[in-house]
């Protein structure tokens, strides 16, 4: 079972299968461990200008989710139940802010900041992978409700 938070009926927009979500947490987290383990600005900043794409134009942006879908997805059984993309959405934006972060403090020379950007988009990113727990899709429901409050 997918941890993701509740959604209002009323929540517009896609729903995605919670196994590509989990496969795309997968190769992400292999990414930021590689960018973890060289301190490489390069590569962190690729993961942020996918997770940017992401958060930006939605998940069918993410080339980890277009391999899911053409390799992964065809051999498996329709999804017992979907997942709402718009949380997905704000946590690829979360995920570009912490990649983005640690993409600066590998390249300025400030390996502190790098690790503990790149350590913390990594662990949810694993939490994600590993247990379906989408931490950043749990603050979702209570921005939107600020937004709805302050919009109306």
């Amino acid at each position: 079972m997918v941890d993701h938070p509740t959604h209002r009926p009323d929540d517009a927009g896609r729903r995605v299968d919670p196994r590509g979500v989990r496969f795309s947490a997968a190769m992400t987290s292999a990414v930021l461990a590689l960018g973890l383990a060289t301190e490489s600005p390069r590569v962190l900043l690729a993961q942020a200008i996918i997770f940017g794409a992401c958060a930006a134009f939605g998940l069918r942006a993410n080339p980890y989710g277009v391999a899911y879908r053409r390799t992964v997805q065809p051999r498996l059984s329709t999804p017992r139940a979907w997942t709402a993309e718009a949380p997905l959405r704000f946590a690829q934006g979360i995920g570009c802010a912490f990649a983005s972060a640690g993409a600066l403090g590998y390249a300025i020379g400030f390996t502190t900041l790098g690790a503990l950007a790149t350590g913390c988009a990594l662990a949810a990113a694993l939490l994600n992978a590993v247990f379906g727990v989408c931490v950043a899709c749990y603050c979702y429901p209570a921005l939107a409700r600020i937004r709805h409050v302050l919009t109306a």
